[in-house]
């Protein structure tokens, strides 16, 4: 039999509960209208893509645009940059990473493959793999090199246009000019040589994929994207690159 203080207790705590229950129901999307407001005032030009509360307790994950991540507490008066990182039985791990992968995975299978210039794997396909590339890149000449040693241990390069110099320059107007080659590849392997390519101009995907790259957070090429979202930046020997993908 409860006793009249036990009882008492119990009744409060009840009672306590549904209150922070009903709190939580009022409060449901109002925090992250008013991170939003107070963040988009404070940050002029700043576009917010997702606000999702965190794992850390008392901190909110907002997503930007172009693919950068904020903390902030629920009334958006303190901001916190830089990655959360989380201490595990196997050691640290990067949280913010993880679910810039994620948003990552997501945000490339909606744009999907419009526009790529695909090598693809001779034989049985293995595993594929996002290239953001500028044609006038060293490494990323030095990446197409290895392209057909790509395609002979099964993967699929799809090349996706960023022109590092940005639109209205010559390294995009020459990647342009390969999109809209009669024989894309062709005109790709020439223009990854140094050799000249016939200019061109057509309705063209180039300035999209440029945006994408920036969204998912390319900020140097090449940039290798993983199916899973997760980035890999820089020339990679193509060896690595399969031993990494579990290939070798």
């Amino acid at each position: 039999m409860l006793t009249k203080s036990l009882f008492k207790y119990c009744l409060l705590f009840a009672t306590v509960a549904l209150a922070m229950a009903a709190t939580s129901t009022l409060q449901a999307g109002e925090i992250e209208d008013t991170i939003a407001e107070k963040l988009t005032a404070a940050v002029p030009g700043l576009k917010i893509s997702e606000i999702r509360k965190s794992e850390a307790e008392g901190l909110y994950e907002v997503y930007s645009n172009n693919g950068d991540t904020i903390f902030t507490t629920a009334d958006g008066q303190y901001i916190l940059t830089g990655d959360l990182l989380k201490v595990t039985d196997n050691g640290i791990a990067n949280v913010s990473e993880q679910r810039r992968a994620t948003q990552r995975a997501r945000t490339m299978d909606e744009f999907g493959d419009r526009g790529v210039i695909s090598y693809a794997a001779k034989g049985p396909e293995k595993a594929s793999i996002a290239v953001f590339t500028d044609i006038d890149c060293p490494y990323c000449r030095k990446m197409h090199d290895e392209v057909p040693q790509l395609n002979e241990m099964g993967i699929t390069v799809h090349y996706y246009g960023f022109p590092r110099s940005g639109p209205n320059t010559p390294s995009f107007r020459k990647y342009i000019s390969v999109w809209c080659a009669d024989d894309q590849q062709a005109a790709m392997d020439a223009a990854k040589q140094g050799r000249s390519v016939q200019e061109r101009s057509c309705e063209n995907p180039v300035a999209e994929q440029f945006q994408l790259g920036g969204r998912i957070g390319v900020t140097g090429t090449p940039a290798i994207v993983l199916d899973d979202g997760n980035i890999v930046p820089g020339y990679v020997p193509a060896e690595k690159l399969a031993e990494g993908l579990g290939l070798l």
